[in-house]
């Protein structure tokens, strides 16, 4: 709570949105999430469709660039359902924190409408165009106070970057340059330049998200970067359908389990995820040091190749920092053992043995020829991106 008002940040899913109270801290300006929480799924409420089929993207992606996105019947009946569970949370958190007037970040997939208040185009869910608009109606209604109205909706990946710059515990602190790889239900990607935030929005033309590229397998990295997406390779190596492990609850922690008893397709995709993790890694140095080396290849093969100059080259990464899910992962006991202690040889490996690197970065990120320890950082942070989505929502305010 700041000074009577209640901070909430959202992070809206494919199947569920969760909310959390921020607390600021005025001596040393940072953020924390407090205790109170609320989510909803989606699928509880009665507007909500099951049988729901999103547009196909094609469909999506030519009516949003001629700016005549147009949902159907099908996706206004279901963001009804969506708003209506971002609402609930909402207000369970006002009347949970003593109906104070409300400052709300919110925080959604998808490719934003013109005035930052919509959804226009999104792969897992429908089109809500007026997103911000029908739920401070729902609020208001309700009888919830708003501070203001909604500035913008961002995304998971920016206020992901958001909160570890901001906030208490956050690996974004204390550094000049720092790359982010948060890795949840997908990929997010986050970037410290000279100590100010860059989003990878603003990269395209020399730095790539990590879901555009494709491995020699032709699969994204981000398969090797999600919860979801780890799932799916062991799927492939086991024959063993993501329907089925869903239902057996066999998720990565699991998975990484088997690997340390000795089932080959969870060792496998350990095995794979290590190098290609370690690989997105050394893409990332060598990129920013000295330019694209081209790596990898594009999910999306008309994609303009990396420009190898822009305007941080010769500069190195202070710290790589893994959050979420992947940062849980990498972190656990199994974790360590099947993918963090191999990612890190390999990783140490490449930039030992880089043609592209000139010593003096080499010796920034090893000691000998192994990774310094200060460089591949675990983000503390839970629940990053409805952090950021809050802290972001008082730095408009206060802008």
């Amino acid at each position: 709570m700041i000074k009577n008002v209640t901070l909430i940040g959202i992070d809206g899913g494919a199947t569920k949105v969760s909310g959390w109270v921020v607390a600021y801290n005025s001596e040393d300006e940072t953020f924390a999430l407090t205790d109170d929480h609320a989510e909803l799924s989606y699928s509880i409420l009665d507007t909500f469709q099951p049988d729901f089929v999103p547009v196909s993207l094609n469909i999506q992606l030519a009516e949003f660039q001629a700016n005549k996105s147009k949902p159907t019947d099908q996706e206004i009946r279901q963001g009804e359902a969506y708003v209506e569970a971002c609402a609930r949370v909402v207000i369970s958190l006002a009347q949970t924190t003593g109906n104070h007037p409300v400052l709300i970040g919110l925080g959604m997939p998808g490719l934003k409408t013109e005035n930052k208040r919509g959804i226009a185009m999104v792969a897992n869910g429908p089109r809500i165009m007026n997103y911000a608009t029908e739920l401070e109606n729902k609020l208001i209604k309700a009888g919830i106070e708003l501070v203001t109205p909604v500035a913008h909706i961002g995304s998971d990946a920016d206020y992901c970057g958001i909160g570890e710059k901001y906030a208490r515990d956050g690996s974004f602190r204390n550094v000049k340059n720092a790359y982010y790889l948060g890795g949840g239900t997908g990929a997010a990607d986050a970037l410290l330049l000279k100590g100010e935030l860059v989003p990878f929005d603003q990269t395209k033309s020399w730095l790539a998200k990590t879901w555009e590229m494709k491995n020699d397998l032709g699969l994204s990295l981000e398969r090797y970067a999600s919860a979801s997406g780890l799932q799916h390779i062991y799927s492939l190596k086991s024959g063993i359908e993501v329907r089925q492990l869903n239902e057996d609850k066999i998720y990565p922690p699991i998975i990484a389990n088997k690997a340390l008893e000795g089932d080959k397709a969870a060792i496998g995709t350990f095995s794979d995820s290590a190098k290609y993790l370690a690989l997105l890694f050394y893409e990332r140095i060598v990129s920013l040091y000295c330019g694209s080396r081209d790596i990898f290849e594009f999910v999306n093969p008309t994609r303009a190749k990396p420009d190898k100059n822009h305007p941080y080259l010769k500069q190195c990464f202070d710290s790589i920092s893994v959050g979420q899910r992947l940062g849980d992962l990498l972190n656990s006991r199994s974790g360590r053992q099947v993918l963090t202690t191999p990612l890190i040889n390999i990783l140490s490996e490449l930039i030992d043995k880089s043609d592209s690197l000139p010593e003096e970065a080499k010796e920034h990120y090893l000691h000998g020829n192994e990774l310094k320890n200060e460089r591949l950082v675990l983000s503390p942070l839970r629940e990053a991106p409805a952090l950021g989505a809050g802290i972001d929502a008082f730095l408009v305010h206060h802008s």
